[in-house]
């Protein structure tokens, strides 16, 4: 994504933009590039971020930026290579300059790559690598430690992920650490799926064919020992390694969300071709039942990285506009909207979609006694709204039930919560569902009214000058396994012919209905989890493009003489890769385009259906949603 060099590459999402951060002295004669991207596609170079502390240091490593509380944290490892000490950095923008705290956080001779990590109950723990030393596998290993606040660890660190297989191997007679065999596990990165922890790192040495990503994971982060490793390096290789001849060593990479909001892409670093630079890269990360998959390190053009239907406020109030505004006094300066005045107002935006997925930042302008947030409506009617209230230190959600009855929720701020810091509103709408996040920590409500579908998004300003930056809405749905089991809350609806009415149970062409979910879309991205050998034999059958009582084309996945193998209509059959393990869940990507309809596992390109164009909806066959075990759908 950038040819020039860097090294060690993290990325943050802030404002609906993307910064990118390295190690290596700039230009400039700053620590650490710094890069800006719209798109994670197209970089602007800026100033290096950091200046050169006093003493003469040789090595700045591995910066990683983490927002908190209007504050962006750079914690960065530095010293002479054989010593090294984190050290934190704060900044008041994304492209600093960062200044130095004066902070330490580490006591080990050796400690490089920090990673922050949030959990869900708003908890902080930072991971890094460092020496063992008298580890059966000596080398370097990853610990972690909660943090008490962004400068102080508690000061308990805990190993996380030590040597265990010789892919991790650096060195197996490293002279400069007396000729022992050296193992490194380092750079680390941590996300939570489906209640699991993951942490990837980088493995072995970069010049060895066995060196790449792997992962180890966690039900909890209280566990005392050390987390399980997935990859044995034999069985079971690296998500990310090196393709001799087109990829040289794909490591140490960070996570974040696309433009979308919706794929998470894996950012690492490779070799350039001439072997003088590291470059970054990009591509998409994403689970197949327990098991984290990179779809790469891919080395030939790629499919460009969805943006939301709806991003920002451009023309805001103006005719032709997705945005009018009810009351208040709305100005948009560069991506952000402001309502400045102490009055009862609202953004509001026509819907057309009842599944989605949107973020927005917002922070008010200074603390009066109303609140800020957001709702949806049905007609003039509120069914749901979630108001920060900063003067009464809470938050609040009030939603219309599936009885047409108001409940309300309140819950605390945290203490530390800044009202005048942008903070971070993550909102699912699946039809009645709704799920929201509020930097990052869950906030939810129940189901929501039968009678009345919103209709309106509203921005709201109750008697609090506001801002609102980085808006991205992206039309489609997720289903988690929990989802999938519940066809009445999830939304997932038996396809009923208006000529024949409700089905009768005993007529056996309504004894197997498919059933379908979500807005009919024009084009999109389906992206199925398919256990195919359950044990209990039979064909998975479903259609990707559904168009209300006119099916489109039926996959089905059966076992065939020679393995696995799927059947499009009337065409002949397609083997499944041999990659592709049929007693674990696999994942198929289905991207409907015009009269286009690519099939790929993984991101193997398996073939290419011509169908009638048109708006559509993923359609499931109900006795074979066991074998299913996530249904992700994209607006493209």
């Amino acid at each position: 994504m950038y040819p020039g060099s860097c090294p060690d590459p993290f990325v943050l999402k802030y404002g609906g933009e993307y910064f990118a951060y390295c190690t290596g002295t700039q230009p400039d004669g700053r620590c650490f590039g710094v890069f800006r991207s719209p798109d994670l596609v197209n970089w602007e170079v800026l100033p290096g971020a950091l200046a050169p502390l006093p003493g003469g240091h040789t090595h700045y490593w591995a910066p990683e930026v983490t927002y908190h509380n209007g504050l962006f944290y750079m914690y960065y490892s530095v010293g002479n290579e054989v010593y090294m000490e984190l050290r934190v950095a704060v900044a008041a923008q994304p492209d600093g300059p960062f200044e130095d705290s004066g902070h330490t956080l580490t006591t080990q001779q050796f400690a490089i790559d920090a990673h922050v990590f949030k959990d869900d109950d708003g908890t902080f723990y930072l991971f890094y690598a460092t020496d063992f030393l008298d580890h059966p596998r000596i080398g370097t290993g990853t610990v972690m430690d909660r943090l008490l606040d962004p400068f102080t660890p508690e000061g308990k660190p805990r190993p996380v992920t030590r040597a265990q297989f010789d892919w991790q191997i650096y060195d197996p007679n490293r002279a400069e650490k007396g000729g022992v065999r050296w193992h490194t596990i380092e750079g680390s990165f941590v996300l939570k799926h489906h209640d699991k922890y993951y942490q990837m790192f980088s493995g072995g040495n970069w010049q060895n064919l066995s060196y790449g990503v792997g992962y180890a994971t966690t039900e909890t982060l209280e566990r005392p020992g050390e987390w399980d490793q997935a990859i044995d390096g034999e069985k079971v290789l690296p998500v990310l390694r090196t393709n001799p001849g087109k990829v040289v060593g794909p490591g140490h990479n960070s996570v974040v969300r696309g433009p979308d909001n919706r794929q998470l892409y894996c950012v690492y670093h490779r070799w350039s071709r001439d072997g003088k630079v590291r470059q970054m890269a990009i591509d998409p990360l994403d689970w197949a039942g327990d098991r984290l998959i990179v779809l790469g390190p891919t080395f030939n053009p790629q499919l460009y990285p969805t943006r939301p239907a709806i991003s920002g406020f451009a023309g805001f109030d103006k005719a032709n506009s997705n945005w009018s505004a009810a009351g208040g006094s709305w100005e948009v300066e560069g991506s952000t909207l402001y309502q400045r005045e102490v009055d009862e107002a609202a953004a509001v935006l026509d819907l057309n979609h009842r599944y989605f997925l949107l973020e927005v930042e917002l922070k008010a302008l200074e603390v009066q006694p109303g609140g800020y947030g957001l709702g949806l409506n049905c007609g003039e009617d509120g069914v749901f709204s979630f108001l920060l209230e900063p003067g009464d230190k809470q938050a609040r959600l009030i939603w219309l039930d599936e009885e047409d009855v108001t409940q309300e929720q309140t819950l605390p701020l945290p203490a530390d919560f800044n009202p005048t810091a942008f903070h971070l509103v993550r909102l699912e709408v699946q039809g009645r569902r709704v799920s929201l996040r509020l930097d990052g920590v869950p906030v939810n409500s129940g189901p929501l009214s039968l009678a009345c579908k919103a209709d309106q998004l509203r921005l709201l300003s109750l008697a609090a000058p506001v801002a609102f930056a980085g808006f991205g809405l992206t039309p489609g749905f997720e289903d988690s396994p929990s989802l999938l089991a519940d066809t009445t809350y999830s939304g997932w609806r038996p396809e009923i012919s208006a000529a024949r009415g409700f089905p009768d149970p005993a007529d056996a062409a309504f004894s197997s209905p498919v059933y379908t979910k979500g807005d009919l879309l024009e084009d999109y991205e389906l992206v199925v989890n398919l256990l195919l050998e359950d044990g209990q034999g039979g064909e998975i059958v479903f259609y990707p493009a559904w168009r209300n009582q006119a099916s489109g084309p039926e996959i089905s996945f059966s076992r065939g003489e020679t393995g696995w193998q799927l059947q499009t209509g009337e065409g002949e059959p397609v083997s499944l890769p041999t990659a592709c393990d049929p007693k674990n869940f696999q994942q198929f990507r289905f991207r409907k385009q015009g009269e286009s309809l690519a099939i790929f596992f993984e991101q193997q390109l398996l073939g290419e259906l011509e169908i009638t164009p048109g708006p559509a909806r993923p359609g499931l066959k109900k006795p074979d949603r066991k074998n299913i075990e996530m249904v992700r759908v994209t607006a493209l």
